[in-house]
């Protein structure tokens, strides 16, 4: 093949995007039919949160594009055949019967008294009718009978009414049920607002039965099957607690190229400033170490101030705090390595680094009056976009009282269902073949930083308690040396920890040398 057959079979391959109504559209067309973007969403093969997208301006792609112009061009056809049919019927209401035939009185009758004019017959001489057994001239389904109920006397004089219709018995007043006891409401915490619990629908919970009834009670079975599909679920779990929501959330928005991987497996420019502190030194003597496991540390990190929107560009010193996203920025020197991380982990080269949101309020907390630790991080430009804390609040909530019936109920098939949920959607919310419904690595960036913010602070608060740190290791890991009880619950809490190891160090001093020196 020549290059100009190449390019020509090229050509007649190559297909136009079927085109789309404006995005008001969509929605308007979906709603005339009374169908819920879920709805939609399940016949389409992608998750509501993606058919939300397309109604506010994002356009999909590929055979996905086809489908959704079908089910769009199909319902404009249906809602206008609709409208003819509701339109053909008002005229006909307002022009009423046309001319035609007066009908037959005696058509009339028999239609009022629910007759068959088909089963009235004419007799050629009188017969007794069959209720009143006056001389009748018409049967009716072989019996004669009279058809004018004024000429028939079936109904007076046939009988008395005591003979027609029984004596009525005699009813006894039925015994007053007893007042329903009303149950307590059973209610939950959303943001600043309480709501009752049945108003939530408990997708986890179904989840999980259905697992089990589909495996047959084999608890490895389902659990395996529950992780598996854990990404998918979590979306669909984060789209129902959207419902309501005081904002919609940008699923695909631009990315500055700051959050983009520098190459398939490389990385992007964002600085995460995950620790791998260790102490240098410790007191002489043997020391007992605790290696203490901080629970749900991507959960907790759910909670943190996320950009709503697409990101927009900033210059300037100046820290929005109704805003989140990265900041280019210059850190502060850091002079408490020898009992504290650096809340920047370990980085060896100097000047200026892209960092996230909770990165920069932690260097500018840990700046402030309050701890005094270091100086203010110096700004240099910024991607921000408005921002809450609570976007994933009720996402967060959710997930985290399942994991806490979970665990009051040794549910271990729960347990690891819900930790795939959490920690799946973070990870995968970046540049990710496995979740395709929502690209935010910005917030994926974000929580992880957020995690390992929470866990600066545990050892913050270990140190300030009088414990020794030892050890801080990514977001969940924190080795301290004292009664770390006085200072931490423990439990399998989201705000508790539990002990992951417990190990000694250092050395007795060798007291037998010391004698010999002596003498």
């Amino acid at each position: 093949m020549t290059d100009f057959e190449a390019i020509d079979a090229l050509l007649a391959a190559a297909r136009e995007e079927v085109p789309l109504p404006p995005a008001e559209v969509r929605r308007g067309l979906r709603e005339g039919l009374s169908l819920s973007r879920a709805q939609v969403a399940q016949a389409l093969g992608v998750s509501p949160s993606t058919v939300g997208g397309w109604e506010t301006g994002r356009d999909p792609g590929g055979e996905v594009r086809e489908k959704y112009a079908y089910f769009l061009e199909g319902a404009r056809t249906k809602l206008e055949a609709r409208a003819e049919e509701l339109a053909a019927e008002a005229d006909e209401a307002m022009e009423g019967p046309a001319g035609g035939d007066a009908v037959d009185d005696e058509e009339t009758q028999a239609a009022a008294e629910g007759t068959d004019l088909d089963d009235v017959e004419p007799l050629s001489a009188a017969r007794p009718c069959v209720l009143c057994g006056g001389p009748a001239l018409h049967q009716v389904a072989g019996f004669p009978q009279h058809l004018d109920p004024a000429e028939c006397g079936g109904t007076a004089d046939a009988a008395a009414p005591s003979e027609l219709e029984p004596e009525p018995e005699l009813e006894l007043e039925p015994e007053p049920e007893p007042e329903p006891v009303p149950k307590p409401v059973q209610v939950r915490p959303v943001g600043r607002r309480m709501q009752a619990a049945s108003d939530t629908p408990d997708l986890i919970g179904a989840a999980v039965t259905a697992a089990l009834a589909q495996h047959e009670g084999d608890l490895e079975a389902a659990t395996a099957a529950l992780v598996k599909r854990a990404i998918p679920d979590a979306m669909t779990l984060l789209d129902e607690t959207r419902k309501g929501g005081r904002y919609d959330v940008v699923a695909h928005p631009w990315i500055p190229d700051v959050l983009r991987k520098q190459s398939a497996r490389g990385s992007d420019h964002i600085w995460e400033a995950r620790p791998k502190w260790a102490r240098q030194e410790l007191p002489s003597g043997t020391h007992e170490v605790t290696a203490l496991d901080i629970n749900g540390a991507y959960l907790s990190a759910l909670k943190t101030h996320l950009p709503i929107g697409q990101l927009e560009h900033s210059t300037g010193f100046d820290h929005d705090r109704r805003r989140a996203g990265v900041h280019l920025i210059t850190p502060p020197a850091w002079e408490h390595d020898a009992h504290l991380p650096n809340p920047l982990g370990n980085r060896d080269e100097p000047g200026p680094l892209w960092v996230t949101e909770p990165t920069l309020r932690l260097l500018m907390r840990l700046s402030g009056s309050k701890y005094g630790l270091c100086d203010p991080p110096e700004i240099h430009e910024s991607f921000t976009s408005g921002a809450t804390e609570n976007l994933l609040e009720k996402f967060r909530i959710a997930m985290k009282d399942a994991r806490d019936r979970a665990i009051a109920e040794d549910d271990e098939v729960t347990l690891e269902y819900v930790k795939a949920m959490y920690s799946k959607f973070v990870s995968t919310m970046g540049e990710s073949n496995y979740n395709r419904e929502l690209y935010r690595p910005d917030w994926m960036h974000l929580i992880r930083s957020q995690a390992f913010a929470n866990l600066w602070m545990k050892a913050y608060k270990a140190h300030d308690e009088g414990l020794m740190v030892v050890r801080a290791m990514g977001t969940d890991e924190l080795h301290v040396i004292g009664d770390w009880r006085r200072v931490f619950p423990e439990g399998r809490g989201v705000s508790e920890v539990k002990i992951k190891d417990t190990y000694t160090l250092g050395e007795e001093p060798d007291t037998t040398a010391a004698g010999e020196q002596e003498e």
